[in-house]
């Protein structure tokens, strides 16, 4: 049950652990990208951290409500320009 006002532990990886966040462009990427996610949705978030194959981060969205389409917003439109600005193709999330 998703409630209003709650801090949301977010954790999740990279597909086939794949150390995507140790440097290149996809931290840089990600930043552009989280950044874009807070002006289309309104939350706070804590203790961001990529590392390796792993995001972690605690998020308490304005309406718990949110939490999914946030959380799905944010993966899918990194998942897509990443893809596309390295000649990629398939699926970027483990765990889907």
């Amino acid at each position: 049950m998703l409630k209003q006002g709650v801090w949301y532990e977010i954790s999740t990886s990279v597909n086939n652990r794949e150390p995507l966040f140790r440097g290149g462009q996809a931290p840089a990427l990600f930043g552009r990208v989280f950044r874009e996610t807070a002006h289309r949705f309104t939350f706070a978030v804590r203790g961001l951290s990529l590392a390796g194959d792993r995001l972690a981060f605690y998020i308490r969205p304005a309406d718990g409500f949110e939490l999914p389409a946030i959380m799905k917003w944010l993966k899918q439109t990194f998942a897509i320009r990443y893809n596309r600005d390295n000649g990629r193709t398939g699926h970027l999330w483990g765990g889907r």
